[in-house]
């Protein structure tokens, strides 16, 4: 029985697929410093686009000029912003892999040789009150998820504090209905102002929890600018809320304009009978991230 056992076990070992803690650490050193330097596709798309249809002078200025630090940025393998960020990483681990080490670990070091191999600046403190630099740009905050497969797929986006301070998270009442929840991201939108470096992409969780909510709000920043929600009331929810944002006139650096955001993403969850949890965050204009599968 014990003999059974113990081959059934290894034949399940045998059959995983190993995945060192070298390569992950290596992904992740290259992708913080890729994030962080070569501004996405859809985004640069969808700023030209704004740029060609501005009506504003200034904010046109203000677009073409964030088109051409980018250009400058990857050209000359430099950071597009100052604020390199946090790093935020989500893992997706296939059930049948296995990782040969600690994890954790390999992602803190990956963080660390791409933020030094990158000249990125180092913007994390080791305690919110004390507020001593750690120098190297770690802890990052890490988020995993356990799939079907044998990969493993990395994402590293780098939150900057400009965008990520003007977040916000409320706790509705299921009476609040959509009203609720859209006038609570628009207004989310209005009080945050230039502050989070517009044109912006809104990510809105709700549903879940408190925390899962805001997990949702960020996690709705990782999608493609054209993604749009499975269920069409959704969409159009997505829809209505960006021409209500744009409609605010905020325009590209607060310069005022016809775009304040350039997507608006929703993502949902099942909630509780008595609650409709809804937090809001906030990507800047280059809304950062990159993503390898091992």
């Amino acid at each position: 029985m014990r003999n059974s056992s113990s081959n059934t076990i290894q034949k399940s070992v045998d059959s995983m697929r190993t995945i060192s803690t070298e390569s992950i650490t290596q992904a992740v050193c290259d992708l913080s410093i890729k994030a962080n330097v070569v501004l996405r596709k859809d985004i640069q798309s969808a700023l030209s686009d704004a740029a060609i249809k501005e009506s504003n002078a200034l904010s046109k200025f203000a677009l073409e000029t964030l088109l051409q630090n980018a250009k400058i940025a990857e050209c000359e393998n430099m950071p597009m912003c100052q604020d390199t960020g946090m790093a935020v990483v989500f893992v997706k681990i296939g059930h049948a892999v296995h990782i040969a080490g600690d994890i954790n670990k390999a992602i803190n070091d990956g963080i660390r040789q791409g933020y030094a191999k990158g000249y990125l600046r180092a913007s994390v403190v080791g305690d919110p009150i004390v507020r001593k630099n750690t120098c190297d740009n770690t802890p990052g905050v890490i988020h995993y998820d356990f799939v079907a497969g044998d990969k493993l797929e990395i994402t590293v986006a780098p939150k900057g504090f400009g965008s990520e301070n003007m977040g916000a998270v409320r706790m509705l009442t299921p009476a609040a209905g959509l009203e609720g929840i859209e006038d609570f991201v628009v207004n989310t939108v209005k009080n945050a102002g230039a502050n989070p470096c517009p044109p912006i992409v809104v990510g809105v969780g709700v549903g879940g929890t408190m925390e899962k909510c805001v997990l949702l709000a960020k996690e709705a920043l990782l999608q493609d600018l054209s993604a749009q929600h499975t269920d069409p009331m959704w969409q159009e929810i997505e829809e209505r809320l960006l021409k209500k944002i744009n409609a605010l006139q905020i325009g590209a650096a607060g310069f005022g304009g016809d775009t304040t955001a350039l997507a608006v993403h929703i993502k949902t969850y099942p909630t509780h009978i008595a609650g409709l949890p809804v937090a809001v965050c906030i990507g800047c204009n280059a809304t950062r991230h990159e993503t390898v599968v091992l």
